[in-house]
């Protein structure tokens, strides 16, 4: 899929554009399936099975005059489940022009809505309320998911955890609002936390709704329990309901735009740096060009943890992930960033309420 930027284009430009596509495909060995046009933001975006980059550059270099800005390898698959579909709409008519015969025109952006739901890990559940009621606790949380999403036309992303896309802002955000409500009396009991983003299919990250996914994640991350976490755009796409929304529920919370770059900056240097057991406060500052006291201030601001706590949290929530891949002790605690067994040990039963080897042997 590439990303062509049309500021003030129609629907019926892109659809010409299209048009050209189609009767040059096949000298540079493609297939142009379909696109999405979005006329507000000025973004275009064109499905191509091609041989590789090089032809799609080629191919828009005879048609448009101009490369793509970006191209991202995708898998059908995923496209259809993101976006519902990998072919032109099947509702669209079609119109006869002087110049263009059978010319279709729609006006379908690929925009989308990404709500993140999250709970505590399945092995912590059952150490905590024993096999059958985390059971129950997970089946009646997946079953309340997938109720709203049908309700509010959601979709739900097959090979991610918890992770759903939408159309609409409205309905995103009232899906959200009825999963928390039918949830609040076990929100406590399965750790439940929500997150709302959205964004473009296609940008420098190289990963289909790669940003997207990936801030919808780190805010659902830093979440607290039974609330629901929306980034500036959804706050600002939501505006005119916001106010009578959150004059009814205190549990939603947006940030802005610089709690954002912060955050974004603050979890990428977490990714880059949290299995090296050497990486402390003093390197954190030097990434993030932050003094100590200004880094301490924003950090508790935005996730509600210093540092150190939220590089610990990090730590410890990934090596429940190499526990469950049968990683011994010694050698998860060493892969996890802490500095002995013993250490890792401890701060593991000290925020998890068990030891190590119970996790592993549940």
């Amino acid at each position: 899929m590439d990303l062509h930027v049309v500021p003030g284009a129609t629907a019926e430009a892109v659809a010409k554009a299209h048009r050209e596509d189609l009767k040059a495909q096949e000298d540079f060995n493609c297939n142009c399936i379909t696109y999405w046009v979005d006329v507000d933001r000025g973004r275009a975006f064109c499905l191509i099975d091609a041989p590789n980059k090089a032809a799609i550059n080629k191919l828009h270099e005879k048609t448009l005059g101009v490369k793509p800005l970006e191209i991202v390898k995708v898998n059908r698959n995923a496209v259809k489940l993101f976006l519902g579909r990998v072919q032109d709409p099947s509702n669209v008519q079609s119109f006869d022009d002087a110049i263009y015969s059978d010319l279709k025109i729609f006006d379908d952006p690929a925009f989308r809505v990404i709500v993140v739901t999250q709970i505590m890990n399945n092995r912590l559940l059952q150490l905590a309320f024993g096999s059958g009621k985390a059971k129950q606790l997970v089946s009646t949380y997946k079953d309340i998911v997938k109720e709203q999403l049908k309700k509010h036309e959601g979709r739900e992303i097959k090979g991610e955890r918890y992770l759903a896309s939408f159309k609409s802002v409205f309905q995103a955000v009232q899906c959200a609002l009825n999963i928390q409500e039918k949830l609040s009396k076990l929100a406590k009991e399965i750790n439940l936390r929500i997150s709302i983003h959205a964004g473009m299919p296609v940008t420098q990250n190289q990963v289909f709704f790669g940003d997207v996914v990936r801030l919808g994640k780190y805010l659902c991350s830093i979440c607290e329990v039974n609330q629901i976490l929306i980034s500036p755009i959804v706050r600002e796409l939501y505006k005119k309901e916001y106010q009578k929304i959150t004059d009814q529920v205190n549990t939603i919370r947006p940030i802005n735009s610089s709690e954002e770059t912060f955050l974004e900056l603050l979890m990428q240097t977490l990714i880059d740096n949290w299995r090296n057991p050497i990486f402390g406060i003093d390197d954190f500052c030097l990434n993030m060009a932050m003094s100590k006291s200004e880094l301490y201030r924003k950090s508790k601001t935005v996730t509600g943890m210093s540092i150190n706590g939220l590089l610990r949290e990090y730590r410890l929530q990934k090596s429940l992930e190499l526990l469950e891949n049968n990683n011994s002790i010694a050698e998860t605690a060493f892969d996890s960033g802490f500095s002995s067994a013993s250490y890792f040990t401890k701060c593991f039963h000290k925020r998890f309420g068990i030891q190590p080897t119970a996790f592993i042997n549940n």
